[in-house]
Parts: C-alpha cells; structure tokens; sequence
C-alpha cells in the first residue's frame, strides 16, 4: 500500500480492506504514525501519542466490528484507561487516565485502534485549539489560520489525512466549527443520541454531546450506529430511529422544505464571501428539487449569554474539583487566564442566574421546535467569517473583553442548536478565493438525523468534497 492508496479510503473503505485481507491492521496503524510523525510537526494536531497502546490492542485481538482495524483518534478530554489525558490543561499535563468512559468503549467495540490523543484548547472552552500546554494547532489549508474548536486537532487530522475518521465532541459548537474551519465533514447528533457516563449523565446542561469528524458522510453515519443507544445511567435518550443510519446514506431525500440565511442571527453583517456561498448552495438545492425559501428563526434569548451562564459554571466546578485534588488554590501556573476568568464569574452567580439560564435556554428550544414546523431543514453559515488567524484569540491575556465580540461575529448560529438538542451539521460545500474552507450549516427537527444524513448524501454526490486536499496533506 503506497501512501497515496491510503488517503484515498474513508474509514470503512480501509476497514474492508482488513476484512478481504488485503492490508492488515498492523499496516494500518504503521501507515497512520507515519503520516503523523511527517505532518504533524507542522499542524500540531496529535499531542499524546500512545502507539504503544494501538499495537497492544492488534495483538490482542481486535473486535469484528465496522472500523475494525481503522486507526482512530480520542479528542484530549475523553478518558482511556491506562493513557494521558490532559483537557489541554498545564496542571493536567501529567494526568493518566484510570478508567474507560462509555464512549470510548463503543469505539472500542467498533474495532478501532486508537494511537493517540486530538488536541483540544483547555477543556474545549473555545472555537480554536491554541492550548498554553501544547502550543497552536494550525490550518492544513493555511497554516497561518487555526483548524476550528474545540475538536480542532481532530479536523486537523482529518483534513491532512493522517486518518480519515476522528472523535469529536460540540458542546456550542465544537464539531461543526472545526469542519467548516477544516473543510470535514461534522454531524452533532440529537440530545442524548451518544452516551455521556458512566462519571455524568448530560454535560453543560445538555448542550454537550460526542460524535467523530469525518471525510465521508457514510463514516458518520456507521460509527452513530454503532455508538448510538443510552447507557443504564442516561437520565433521558434520544427519539429511536427508523433504520439504520447507515441506510439512510444514498437515500432519496425526496423534496424537503429547506428554509435559508445568509445572515447572523443577531442581526450583523457577515464575510460577503460566505453570504454568497450560502446563496449558491440554496440555489443547488433548489435545481436538486427542493423546496427553498429565505427565513430565519427569530429567537427569544441571546444564546450567548446563557452559554456564558451555564458554561462558567461547569468550569467554575471543574476548577474546585482540582482544587480539591491538589489541596491548594488554582493560579494561572495551572489554568489559563480565560478558564481562571470563567470560574470566578461562575462564584458571583447564583443559582436563580444558572435556572434563569436554563429557562432561556428552553426558551430557544422552544421556538427553533416552533420554527421546524413549517421546514425540514434549515441552512446557515457554519461560521460568519473565514477560520480565526493563529492568536486572535488570546486565552491568557490579561485583557479578555476581545473574546466576547469575536465569538460573536465568529460562531453566532452554532450554540442555538446545542441548546434546543437538534442535529446540526457542517458539509464542506465552498472555499474562499484564499483557499480556505467554508462549512455550510443543516439543521432538522429533534431526531432527525436521518433527514440530514440522507440530504448530506445527495451533496455528496452533487458537491463532493473527498479528493480535494489541503496543501499540508499526508
């Protein structure tokens, strides 16, 4: 197998190759450090790298599931027994994981060999993965801009075709951001679809969920089958669905009610180069045979303000519990300043702020549930302006009043869909005249996955996206 063969597979493309004997695991995963150790010191993508571990797993025995013998990549915050885990933090830096959550072990159970970690910024808090521990992951496409976040080292990945499937999770955002900024392929599953236990049962009050990042549609779609169910802890599951997801892949969509925007949702201007891309694609899917109208949701709470509620919180807690651990005060030797920033705004809330945040939140559920009674699909921006440049967003200045103005005009639309519980995706469908990628945004009713995967299918083949590689590829 040269390496030009392998980039060339999606990750069940590669697992067929193990199931005729055509190339064994070994090879594999061989063939994924190498595209690491030659790709990697330019984008920074892997930044734990537990070999050893996925050669183990092959000796062992590796189960006959859909990606059996595919190597795979963890985002930083996902626990593997016996492997480091650092959340991107400094005070994590040394921090080895003593048990599997549920997750992992579904992507165990799919026949993966996991050889590393993603990077993640501190524990996913931003749209760019420039953690202070492990230094800026950086664009394929551009390397002076970053891949996306918080799942930024796995879009990396993904794109420079280290591997061609990787974990992800999106708590506001943090699959499809990297997919847009990445040009990948990111689907946040409906509220609940993927288990989040056994150590809790919802994450960011239910905004936060796992999945992968993908070259193809029908990767995603296999590895939610195979991911998807609730554990015996889940205090709530998702709407069942009617077949396979990986059924739906090649599906007729039949004619869907695609309502548009090329706007923000507060109302501001956006990159005229994505506002035209989104235009061209509503009229691809109108000369698809799909019903397209311009409207937007309105809605009635600034989703930017109860992620701030909700999310200083949980970091407020995670900061205590290592407080806790270590038996002393948390300083920015151990957090960066940002994280250090939300905590201490989560100690002058109180618990009717974080309940009136969970009100707005419902809010925003309620009337995006409202809206999709009219449509089937909505299309967006993913993001508003092109991928961040490297340091634009600066988490331990001593001044953070630019973050809050560049999340806005950066990733508006993303977090509503985390709070309502939808399915959302990113399809890579445009670049910019600089070469970079620009994600477009689908969204469907709770527990539509299928409508979404079908319609990413058909653009797939109308758009396809497989073979286009960014200038820094394996």
């Amino acid at each position: 197998m040269t390496i030009k063969e392998y980039g060339s597979y999606d990750g069940l493309g590669l697992a067929d190759l193990v199931r005729t004997r055509q190339v064994s695991p070994r090879e594999l995963l061989d063939e994924a450090v190498a595209r690491t150790e030659k790709v990697d010191p330019q984008i920074n993508a892997v930044v734990v790298k537990h070999y050893d571990y996925a050669r183990a797993q092959i000796d062992r025995g590796l189960p006959d599931g859909p990606f059996s013998g595919v190597p795979f990549l963890l985002k930083d915050l996902e626990l593997l027994e016996g492997t480091r885990t650092t959340s991107g933090a400094s005070v994590f830096k040394d921090n080895v994981a003593d048990r599997t959550g549920t997750l992992t072990r579904r992507f165990l159970d799919t026949g993966v060999t996991i050889f590393g970690k993603s990077s993640s910024p501190e524990f996913g808090l931003m749209p760019t993965t420039e953690s202070r521990l492990f230094g800026p992951t950086r664009n394929p496409w551009n390397l002076a801009h970053s891949s996306g976040g918080s799942s930024g080292g796995a879009a990396a990945a993904v794109a420079a075709r280290i591997l061609p499937v990787a974990h992800a999770s999106d708590g506001g955002g943090s699959i499809r951001i990297p997919a847009s900024a990445s040009g990948a392929f990111g689907l946040k599953p409906s509220r609940a679809r993927n288990p989040l236990g056994p150590d809790r049962g919802e994450g960011w009050g239910g905004f936060s969920c796992g999945h992968v990042l993908s070259i193809s549609v029908r990767d995603s779609a296999a590895m939610l089958d195979a991911i998807q169910g609730p554990e015996p802890s889940s205090p709530y599951v998702a709407p069942p669905p009617e077949r396979p997801f990986a059924q739906e892949i090649g599906r007729d969509p039949g004619k869907l009610r695609i309502s548009f925007t090329d706007k923000s949702p507060y109302g501001d201007a956006i990159d005229p180069e994505i506002a035209a891309a989104v235009r061209g694609v509503a009229k691809m899917l109108a000369d698809l045979g799909h019903h397209v109208e311009e409207r937007a949701p309105a809605l009635p709470a600034d989703p930017a303000v109860v992620m701030a509620t909700i999310v200083a919180a949980n970091t407020g807690l995670t900061v205590q519990m290592a407080e806790q651990r270590f038996g002393r005060e948390m300083t920015s030797n151990d957090f960066e300043n940002l994280t250090l920033a939300s905590a201490h705004n989560a100690q002058k809330q109180t618990a009717i702020d974080y309940v009136s945040a969970q009100l707005d939140g419902f809010q925003i559920l309620h009337s995006l549930a409202t809206f999709f009674e009219s449509c089937d699909v909505f299309l967006s921006p993913t993001l508003c302006s092109p991928p961040l440049k490297i340091g634009e967003l600066n988490t331990m200045s001593d001044d953070l009043s630019h973050v809050a103005p560049i999340l806005r005009r950066y990733m508006p639309g993303t977090s509503m869909f985390n709070m309502s519980g939808q399915p959302a995706m990113s399809v890579p469908l445009a670049w910019n005249a600089a070469g970079l990628p620009l994600g477009m945004m689908f969204a469907a009713r709770l527990g539509a996955e299928a409508t979404l995967l079908r319609l990413a299918g058909q653009l797939e083949q109308e758009r396809p996206w497989k073979d286009r590689r960014p200038p820094v590829c394996a």
